[in-house]
């Protein structure tokens, strides 16, 4: 199994145990750190990341070359959208969907649906292309990379939002977040920005917020 894989894979169980955390529960039906979004709607679209790879791995691949991993966000119609754009309207009420049964039904469905990955994800072989329906293509460690950083960041505010710690990640699932988070502030901000946030407080540029 590749890095990444196994990256995602952790990556993924540390969100499971944060969905099973008590405090989910007691503030399921609250507002969370997110605009619009529910406790309940943030806990589902974070599994989200988890049950929706099934259905990738699924879809059939059409004959085209897949786009590259940045590209896969200069494409997106998420990124710099409204909160109430159509594309985060549908996210939300993806997570919605996912979150309908309850805290107890979602991490019954994700801890399967996480099982069922561990197998499949071994034995795809290292270049496997994946298909984003209605959308292209991407290799399966690229489409996995960009569920990391899903991950990473919606563990943060979902922990916010219940007024816990947020979990920590292994540097096998950081590293590729923080790299892909950097090269995203560079192309929105520049790289002076990007440095100066880094390395020089005294003129450091008040965002790099990359996505």
């Amino acid at each position: 199994m590749t890095t990444v894989r196994q990256a995602y894979l952790d990556a993924a169980a540390t969100a499971l145990t944060l969905l099973r955390d008590p405090a989910v529960a007691r503030h399921w039906d609250d507002p969370s750190a997110l605009e619009e979004f529910t406790v309940s709607g943030l806990a589902g679209h974070l599994a989200g990341q988890v049950l929706a790879v099934p259905d990738v791995l699924a879809t059939p691949v059409p004959d085209e070359p897949p786009a590259a991993l940045l590209d896969h966000y200069t494409r997106s119609t998420w990124i710099d959208a409204g909160v109430d754009a159509a594309t985060n309207v549908k996210i939300r009420a993806g997570g919605d969907a996912n979150a309908a049964g309850g805290t107890a039904a979602l991490v019954e469905r994700t801890t399967a649906t996480l099982a069922a990955l561990r197998t499949a994800l071994a034995v795809e072989p290292a270049e496997r292309v994946v298909h984003l329906a209605c959308r292209w293509s991407l290799t399966l460690d690229d489409y996995l990379t960009t569920r990391l950083l899903e991950i990473a960041v919606h563990d943060d505010d979902l922990a916010v939002s219940v007024g816990i710690e947020t979990p920590d990640l292994p540097d096998a699932a950081l590293s590729p977040v923080f790299a892909l988070l950097t090269t995203l502030a560079v192309r929105k901000h520049g790289a002076p920005a990007v440095l100066r946030a880094l390395a020089r407080a005294e003129r450091a540029p008040s965002s790099i917020t990359a996505i």
